[in-house]
């Protein structure tokens, strides 16, 4: 492995004044926080820029920078696919559409969480406790992803455990979000949406300088396409410039299914579902404050998400030439007349003589490869070499090396003073949006779950309790399943996960109530749970990654990973493809077979003076 990054004095010495206004910040949303509405929703009074950036820092997070930026540098910049739907369907559909809808009947109804926000609309206490069980028991599956993100990168910079990365984020987050609630959340992630902002500028820059220039850089990337490991050519990646092959019926396709339906469709589509960010439109006074909202929003997303998309793809163009991790000189090719080999790797020290890649044990670094015909070799790790003239260059990574792109290119290729502030830049991209996770679990468990199930009064003590100590719940959950899963992109997986399942079982629901006065009670609730209980059912038992690492095909095949392996495609389809247009149509049939709601509480919601 390459030398890493030690965590210096004048390291520790900005991160800890960086954590003091954090703290500060924090310290000001308590200080604000003296009521139920405070806690929940900010008093209803934030400021545009605050709402915007709160929104965009929320939205993004190492998911996108780490997890996502890991998946271009596999697949390539059609994710990029991904950002125009970030900006034309998670701002500029959601503030100019869903917005003013939601903020407006937000206010009539007096709801503060999305659960309570349905379940007003719907007059349904047992629909609000449903939505509050999905996001308490699923967001999490997010949060750890969001952890995984910020704990890869701060333990390949500063060469720490991975462990005592997670426990670092763990504690940093819920320092501020236990006391603070929404207020402290939506301040701090507006000094850390400004840190992101200039970091991915200063990111962009250096990657195309660094490899000559815009042109030069894509044009070195397009010449790479036969450089694709086998693996990846074999389900349809024609190049990091390139689209994956379009069909269906041949493993040659999964590719597009996967990028297309998973990735792109469901990010880009579940964005407008999710709970932490819907109840960001409830935080401002009118339409004017969104409205405004709108173009600082769009361009932060822009940065955010295109930037670490297009530098994860360009990093394949840097790590040809410069590759961190076993670069070096092939000192021996062991068995080199058969397919598989053993080379032996020697790097150039600081005095210009060649030296042996040692492993713990001391012993010179032996990497098992698969040799191809065109000298492309493959280790049995996954990390892709080309020989060229006794050298190896890394290419790229697959197999589960994902997440450890982006860190290893900062970590690598840039200075380590930037390593420094990009470091800071994903702990306010981590804590920005596990902050918000976790507000929103919390506030799912006293407001959605024990206020209504116990039926105490809103805002009541109690219930203040419950949702900090949910947030300690959620933290520990979230971080249960960052210790123990890290292998295949795992941040990418988990947040699209959790983005389609919300899509699915919230979406058709949510969009129908703000437009649909005919819709009906019934109806919504039985469109949550066929979104729900087909999204889980394609997960268990059909999409192949899921399902195989869950098992209980494996129990009742005898080994397959999906029910429907013997049908190509398919176990690449992701559920949001089948349980999204089920769940809409559910709820279309059962509104026209049940009884329309009652008028006075449709006039409340739609047709009373706004607060």
């Amino acid at each position: 492995m390459g030398e890493q990054a030690v965590l210096g004095w004048a390291d520790i010495i900005v991160i800890v004044l960086y954590l003091i206004a954090i703290a500060y910040l924090g310290w000001l949303g308590y200080r604000g926080t003296r009521s139920a509405a405070d806690f929940l929703v900010g008093g209803r009074s934030s400021h545009p820029i605050i709402m915007a950036v709160s929104y965009g820092a929320t939205f993004i997070s190492t998911a996108a920078i780490v997890g996502f930026g890991g998946v271009a540098g596999l697949f390539g910049m059609s994710l990029l696919w991904l950002t125009f739907l970030n900006i034309t369907v998670g701002i500029l559909i959601a503030f100019t559409t869903l917005g003013e809808p939601t903020r407006r009947m937000g206010h009539r109804l007096d709801a503060h969480t999305f659960a309570e926000f349905l379940g007003h609309r719907y007059q349904s206490r047992g629909l609000q406790i449903f939505a509050g069980v999905l996001i308490f028991l699923f967001m999490p599956l997010y949060s750890a992803a969001v952890m995984t993100g910020g704990s890869v990168f701060a333990a390949t910079q500063f060469g720490i455990p991975f462990e005592v990365a997670l426990l670092i984020f763990a504690i940093i987050t819920a320092a501020y979000v236990v006391p603070g609630g929404l207020k402290a959340v939506m301040y701090t992630d507006t000094l850390q949406g400004f840190v992101m902002v200039t970091a991915m500028l200063f990111l962009l820059w250096f990657t195309y300088s660094s490899l000559g220039g815009i042109g030069a850089a894509h044009q070195t990337l397009s010449e790479m396409a036969d450089m694709v490991p086998a693996s990846l050519q074999a389900i349809g990646h024609q190049g990091w410039t390139a689209m994956p092959t379009f069909g269906w019926g041949a493993q040659s396709y999964h590719l597009w299914w996967t990028i297309i339906t998973a990735i792109i469709l469901g990010v880009g589509i579940g964005v407008l579902a999710q709970p932490q960010l819907a109840v960001r439109f409830m935080t401002v006074r009118s339409r004017r404050e969104l409205d405004r909202a709108v173009p600082i929003g769009a361009v932060f997303i822009l940065l955010m998400v295109g930037t670490p998309f297009v530098v994860g793809s360009l990093s394949n163009a840097w790590f040809i030439d410069n590759g961190p991790l076993l670069h070096g000189q092939v000192s021996e090719v062991i068995n080199a007349d058969k397919e598989r080999a053993l080379v032996t790797l020697m790097r150039e020290n600081d005095a210009g003589a060649w030296v042996y890649i040692f492993n713990e044990a001391e012993q010179p670094v032996e990497v098992p490869l698969q040799i191809s015909a065109t000298k492309q070799v493959t280790d049995s790790y996954g990390l892709n070499f080309e020989l060229v003239s006794g050298r190896s260059s890394i290419i790229t990574y697959v197999r589960g090396q994902a997440d450890q792109i982006i860190p290893t290119f900062i970590a690598s290729a840039l200075p380590h003073w930037f390593g420094v502030i990009f470091f800071l830049a994903l702990l306010a991209a981590a804590m920005s949006t596990m902050s918000s996770q976790f507000h929103t679990i919390g506030t799912a468990a006293g407001r959605d779950l024990y206020e209504q199930i116990a039926k105490k009064a809103h805002g009541s003590e109690p219930s203040l309790i419950v949702m900090r100590l949910a947030v300690v719940a959620g933290l520990l959950i979230a971080v249960l399943i960052s210790y123990t899963v890290r292998e295949g992109y795992v941040v990418a997986r988990f947040t699209a996960i959790f983005f389609g399942l919300c899509a699915a079982s919230f979406l058709p629901a949510y969009i129908a109530g703000l437009f649909w006065r005919r819709v009906t009670r019934a109806a919504a609730l039985t469109s949550m749970a066929v979104g729900f209980g087909v999204s889980a059912f394609w997960l268990l038992f059909i999409k192949s990654q899921e399902a195989g690492a869950i098992g209980l095909v494996k129990l009742i095949t005898g080994g397959k990973t999906s029910l429907l392996a013997d049908y190509p495609n398919w176990p690449s389809v992701d559920p949001i493809v089948i349980a999204l247009p089920l769940s809409l149509l559910t709820l279309i049939v059962v509104t026209f077979f049940t009884r329309a709601p009652d008028a006075e509480h449709l006039h409340r919601c739609f047709d009373s003076p706004s607060a």
